[in-house]
């Protein structure tokens, strides 16, 4: 297991793309970011809670769903140093409409909502990790959405294939013919046809 010191930095890292942060700046960030671990299929956030953390993967796989009593529909999935909130409710503080899951043991480094909004108020560097996450978090959000308007179900399974292809493996059938679009007795048939 990294050492927590390395971790840190690999998040400074992550931040570092687009920002160059002070001493300080990180420290404060920093300090407020709490680890926690999470075992397979727990749920992180239920339809109707408020999102009250913005998180960083170290490690796991997260799926965002929305409950129906036959079928969930699976909108997006989140791997390994990628964003998770549930945004919208996080901004507005007002409840979720989905789900969000982890589908395999999780660590994430969390930062609570006010202690973001004391970030953004004590320091310089604040507001660019918060458009940071904002922008990786849309950008995701705006990729799925026009794959689904143009990109054929097998186009996405291959491009979610390719993105992610060690974990993709460790994700149920249902979940990924639910995200991209289809049954999955028509995901058996793609993946019988690409293989």
């Amino acid at each position: 297991m990294k050492h927590e010191r390395e971790l840190m930095e690999q998040i400074r890292r992550y931040f570092e793309r687009d920002l160059k942060m002070t001493d300080q700046d990180w420290k404060a960030f920093s300090s407020r970011l709490k680890r926690d671990e999470y075992s397979k299929k727990h749920l992180l956030l239920k339809a109707g809670q408020i999102e009250k953390h913005l998180s960083f993967v170290e490690k796991g796989i997260i799926r965002f769903y929305v409950p129906k009593t036959e079928n969930d529909l699976t909108f997006t999935f989140v791997f390994d140093d990628g964003f998770v909130s549930a945004y919208d409710s996080f901004l507005t503080q007002q409840p979720s409409g989905y789900n969000i899951q982890t589908l395999e043991p999780t660590i994430l480094w969390r930062i609570s909502f006010d202690d973001l909004q004391t970030i953004y108020s004590e320091t310089e560097a604040g507001n660019m990790i918060g458009r940071k996450a904002s922008e990786d978090l849309f950008l995701k959000k705006s990729k799925r959405e026009l794959s689904l308007l143009n990109d054929t179900p097998e186009q996405r399974y291959l491009k979610l294939f390719s993105e992610q292809p060690q974990l993709i493996k460790q994700i149920p059938l249902k979940y990924i013919a639910s995200y991209i679009g289809i049954t999955p007795q028509a995901l058996s048939r793609i993946r019988k046809r690409i293989s």
